[in-house]
């Protein structure tokens, strides 16, 4: 219940300061300023319109309804007299949308290179010709691309979900609108490798696939297991790569109980071309882990299985790895027990509730406790997230002729092991973004709709970390290689609701796409 001093504004209320604070600072407002799912390890606070929209507005002009920028909302700051926008989304039932998120005038948004050769130095550069993009002074005995990882939204998902996009006027939401922008940001940004999630099967064979191999690239898909319609694909250019071998996952398995949902990641070896240099080859990851914030066990382990893929494919007989690149939407907030293992390498897991993993949920509500190990032994996947079994060779493949390795029939010879708590990985991955704007501590977003906008997709990829090779223990090659030359930079969620969120009528997915350029050093 709000205060009796409330004041309607539409479908929104106002109420005096000290009000709000005796009726419901303990609930939401307070909530929206703990990090991301309570975890101590969060790098910054999470702040998510699904709880909450705090306007400070001044009272005399409360009635013209006019906007202003977040203002240092402490709660300190506020005086007794003060008054606080509360959004009707935390108030109203889920078809009554605040006003902060009804639909604004359409613009176009503004994104710009990053130029990050130089770690002491960044340099921008808006947007604008697909060839005019930042690099770095360098050697000729490098190979340089770009990969892009973008969830395109699945039409059938849209539809099933519409209840997150009724900000949006209905033409905007028909593939037949959707496609061609989604394939107009392709052309614009032409990177060298695409990963996509939420392709649908139908429209990846009549329309994506058709259109991605006219602009001269090879596509691989995986679609999900069960009825799903749709997966994740990894195209590239046909000029700068051969295929080496195709590696599809499925964590979906019948014998093993907990992995009873149906996501699925691709793994994929590509050889670049080169014709002056001999050059290692080059991992190429993609996934869509599970979006349920409640089961973070089912998305470790998702995230072992394809941990233990590329250590397989990126595995070089000289004991190292080859470089890696991993992207794909992994339904983990930055600073989550999940994304921190990703980068870290480790995680010791004992006593973390289930519902913490990814950070996306910020009411513990009882949740139970991650199990001792979290998957069973006849997964044959050791703590480490490398395989334990005896796999059946792996076929060559080659753009003409692929087959899918059979793993499943496979004897499974696990090793004994002490019980333990500790996850680990092989690789030493970085994130190509941030994930908040340095000069203002504002969260970068990947995905808008209208009940949250946060980062929850990723592009990773395997550098040195300083330091790693001396630490006592180490007992695993380092993968190096990659130099992250730019990365197309992201937004906040209030830069993405002065164009009405997402998708809108210039940008078709509810999420956006991340875009970075690499070089190989020879």
């Amino acid at each position: 219940m709000l205060p009796y001093h409330q004041k309607s504004l539409g479908r929104d209320w106002t109420a005096p300061w000290e009000n709000l604070q005796r009726c419901c600072w303990n609930r939401h407002i307070s909530s929206c300023m703990r990090w991301p799912g309570h975890y101590s390890r969060a790098p910054y606070p999470y702040f998510s319109s699904r709880h909450f929209s705090l306007n400070w507005r001044p009272p005399c002009l409360f009635e013209s309804r006019t906007q202003f920028q977040y203002w240092n909302w402490r709660p300190d700051n506020l005086s007794q007299t003060s008054l606080i926008h509360l959004s009707s989304y935390i108030m109203n039932s889920e078809g009554d949308e605040p006003s902060s998120k009804r639909r604004k005038h359409q613009g176009t948004i503004k994104r710009h290179w990053e130029d990050v050769c130089n770690h002491n130095k960044e340099e921008t550069k808006i947007l604008g010709d697909k060839n005019d993009d930042p690099m770095c002074e360098g050697s000729e005995n490098k190979f340089d691309f770009s990969v892009m990882s973008y969830n395109i939204l699945s039409q059938d998902l849209l539809e099933d979900n519409s209840h997150l996009y009724k900000h949006c006027r209905r033409p905007v939401l028909h593939w037949s609108f959707r496609f061609p922008n989604i394939l107009k940001e392709i052309k614009h940004f032409d990177a060298d490798v695409l990963c996509l999630q939420e392709v649908q099967e139908d429209h990846y064979g009549t329309e994506i696939r058709p259109s991605l191999e006219s602009l001269g690239y090879h596509c691989e898909y995986k679609m999900r297991t069960g009825r799903k319609p749709d997966g994740c694909a990894i195209c590239f250019k046909h000029s700068k790569f051969s295929l080496l071998s195709v590696n599809p996952v499925e964590f979906y398995r019948r014998d093993v109980p907990l992995l009873d949902r149906d996501n699925v990641g691709l793994v994929l070896l590509l050889q670049p071309k080169i014709p002056s240099a001999a050059s290692p080859a080059i991992c190429v990851a993609n996934t869509h882990l599970l979006y349920n914030p409640r089961r973070g066990d089912i998305k470790l382990t998702q995230l072992a299985m394809l941990l233990a893929e590329i250590s397989s494919v990126a595995h070089q007989k000289d004991g190292s790895f080859c470089p890696i690149v991993m992207c794909g939407d992994f339904n983990s907030v930055p600073g989550s027990p999940l994304y921190s293992f990703i980068k870290e390498g480790k995680l010791n897991y004992e006593g973390l509730a289930i519902g913490k993993v990814s950070g996306q949920e910020q009411s513990s509500r009882g949740q139970r406790i991650l199990s001792i190990p979290i998957w069973p032994p006849n997964l044959g996947i050791s703590q480490n997230c490398v395989y334990e079994v005896q796999q059946v060779p792996k076929v060559e493949k080659t753009d003409s002729d692929l087959t899918q390795t059979q793993l499943d029939k496979t004897e499974v010879l696990v090793t004994a092991e002490k019980l333990s708590s500790k996850l680990q990985h092989h690789f030493s991955l970085s994130s190509v973004y941030s994930h908040y704007f340095p000069d203002t501590g504002i969260p970068e977003v990947t995905t808008c709709h209208s009940r949250s906008a946060i980062t929850v997709d990723y592009i990773f990829y395997s550098a040195e970390k300083e330091g790693v090779a001396g630490q006592p223990g180490a007992e695993v090659a380092l993968v190096g290689g990659l130099k992250l030359l730019a990365r197309l930079s992201l937004l906040t969620e209030q830069d993405l609701w002065t164009v009405n969120g997402l998708p809108n009528e210039n940008n078709s997915s509810d999420h956006l796409p991340l875009l970075a350029k690499f070089r190989l050093e020879l």
